[in-house]
């Protein structure tokens, strides 16, 4: 197997070293959206996990996410005590985490301070994370994400109703 990129080699060595099972996969056209990530996967869009980094009182707060859901900005603040969230800009989200957006994986990361993990993820079989860069994706399982991110299970999404 040809070496991965250095984002992605940061990621499959979190594996190596837990023992983990993960399937890392190179897309030809990129994976700019869930949507479009979930297309070339050909799964269903709530098994994309998007990693949100969100700046909470100052410190970092990664949000995983499902693709078919969006990190609900009071929730992330109210799960970390904060008073509010926002959105971390692209430059934030390479000093949180070291990965480009786009290509944004949850774990190994630099500057963050903890990671939320949506219940609604729990108990999949199979979820795809980003994994380093926006051409790769790495499937495991939802308890494998939680232990590997050192996530915290909390209600992170509104309902549209």
């Amino acid at each position: 197997m040809a070496g991965w990129p250095e984002p992605v080699e940061r990621v499959a060595e979190v594996f190596r070293t837990a023992g983990v099972e993960a399937r890392i996969e190179e897309l030809p056209h990129g994976t700019p959206t869930a949507r479009a990530a979930a297309d070339a996967l050909g799964c269903e869009l709530g098994e994309i996990v998007k990693s949100v980094v969100m700046v909470c009182d100052g410190a970092y707060i990664l949000a995983l996410v499902p693709g078919d859901h969006r990190a609900d900005e009071t929730a992330v603040a109210g799960a970390v005590g904060a008073q509010a969230a926002r959105l971390a800009r692209p430059d934030e989200v390479v000093e949180a985490t070291g990965f480009e957006p786009g290509g944004v994986a949850p774990f190994p990361h630099l500057f963050v301070a903890e990671v939320l993990l949506d219940k609604s993820l729990l108990g999949r079989a199979a979820v795809w994370i980003g994994a380093g860069t926006a051409d790769h994706m790495a499937a495991l399982t939802s308890i494998d994400l939680q232990r590997l991110a050192k996530a915290r299970p909390v209600d992170l999404t509104q309902s549209s109703s």
